[in-house]
């Protein structure tokens, strides 16, 4: 009997120790699952580690691609407005955020001062596993200039400003918009949004927690939420309901992550003649799912959609009643395939598109982020290559006019999220600047 204890307490101390351990590995799960203590610390000290690691070894951040541009503003040939201003948006050097005004020639015209941790050092609105811990924290994604030489833009994913000529913050808007904001003509803002699901919605259990939820958000010019606009409900009242599993793993049908990726909103205008777009319809661009829409807001009514044509796609814009243009990234296939982006002329009548401008082996152009394009009055377009750090200006045959490339280093450029080529009302307000 007494040569069978040993054995019953190494037995007793190998349930207990199993149990243990099984109790460990079931808490971490939940740690990571459901965002327990420490979930928050861990990740703090996970991003810490990334960044002592990129300092020490040197390591390039992604928004410093190489180039073997040295030239910062290229022009080719006679340019129809020498004095026309550009706003850009872009990562400057010392992992700096920039917003700039400049000329046709390069020279910085106007300036805002938009550092994250001088902006906003009360995110009380994030959670604290998102919220910046090192420069720049974040890029800003989406900008506008009002009439008055106001500035509203997108941290991304964490928050929008309004901020004056002089850098002064007019408001802040604590909500987790990104990628765009537009401005109709009543002076609405209209924003790409999401808000982030710790549980699975009731309305669409097969999206594994947790959920980003894309909104379209309209606000005051004054900064007040006036409506959002679930784009998970509006597909799911169109009787799409499918479209929000197109990218689930398995034949379960759990979708998780970012399954649309909601990344533009425009609204069709007043000043432009109806078609099968009407004066109020609301466009939006869901990459994830290769898709563009456009909805009337009263009713949500689906009156356009369009999946495919196109890969990973942002910013489609309203050209007339019919037709839209659109930045198709294109990004497919293998390296050798010759990628180029594109941007695409659609018609929303019969769903045909034509070629509107490629990148080609004399004229490259691809980006497989973001990726912004502006018709202009004179009937050029700018486009905007985000991941190589430069934008240019096409003529009407497709010709590059004028070249601008945000060099930041030898051999290095910072990302551009977008260029605008600023209206002759716009750049005046630049030119007698008092912020004493």
């Amino acid at each position: 009997m007494n040569q069978r204890i040993p054995f019953v307490l190494a037995l007793a101390i190998a349930i207990v120790i199993s149990a243990l351990l099984a109790a460990s590995f079931g808490y971490g799960f939940a740690v990571n699952r459901y965002r327990l203590f420490p979930y928050r610390l861990i990740v703090e000290i996970e991003n810490a580690l990334e960044w002592s690691v990129n300092q020490a070894t040197g390591t390039a951040a992604w928004y410093y691609p190489d180039t073997e541009r040295t030239e910062r503003i290229t022009i080719h040939g006679e340019l129809t407005d020498p004095d026309a201003l550009n706003l850009v948006t872009s990562l400057a050097a010392d992992n700096r955020l920039a917003q700039q005004v400049i000329d046709m020639e390069g020279n910085v015209v106007h300036e805002w001062q938009v550092d994250w941790f001088d902006i906003w050092s009360d995110a009380t609105h994030l959670p604290a596993d998102v919220i910046p811990k090192s420069r720049p924290g974040t890029h800003i994604h989406g900008t506008v200039l009002l009439p008055d030489g106001d500035l509203i833009y997108n941290y991304e994913k964490l928050g929008s400003v309004r901020m004056n000529i002089c850098g002064e913050v007019v408001w802040k808007l604590p909500y987790r918009t990104h990628h765009s904001v537009f401005v109709d003509e009543k002076g609405d803002l209209w924003f790409s949004a999401s808000k982030m699901s710790d549980g699975r919605l009731p309305n669409f259990p097969k999206h594994e927690a947790p959920v980003r939820e894309p909104f379209v958000l309209q606000v005051s010019p004054d900064g007040e939420v006036l409506r959002e606009i679930s784009v998970m409900e509006l597909l799911d009242q169109n009787g799409l309901r499918a479209l929000l599993h197109m990218r689930a793993g398995d034949i379960s049908n759990v979708t998780a992550g970012d399954a649309l990726h909601l990344n533009d909103v425009d609204v069709f205008p007043e000043s432009l003649e109806e078609g099968l777009f009407k004066h109020g319809d609301v466009m939006i661009s869901l990459r994830n799912i290769n898709t563009v829409l456009s909805f009337d807001p009263e009713s949500l009514r689906i009156n356009f959609l369009k999946i495919g044509g196109f890969v990973r796609q942002h910013d489609p814009d309203f050209v007339d009643g019919n037709t839209i243009t659109l930045f198709d990234n294109n990004y497919v296939g293998p390296s050798s395939y010759g990628q180029q982006s594109r941007i695409i002329m659609l018609n929303a009548g019969d769903g045909e598109s034509e070629l509107y401008f490629s990148g080609s082996d004399s004229i490259p152009f691809y980006t497989k982020l973001m990726g912004k394009h502006q018709a202009l009055p004179n009937g050029n377009m700018l486009i905007t290559e985000s991941d190589n750090g430069r934008a240019f200006e096409i003529d009407e045959s497709g010709e590059i006019v004028w070249e601008f490339v945000n060099l930041v280093g030898d051999g290095k450029v910072g990302i551009v999220q977008e260029v605008q080529r600023l209206s002759t009302e716009a750049a005046t307000l630049f030119e007698n600047v008092n912020c004493k």
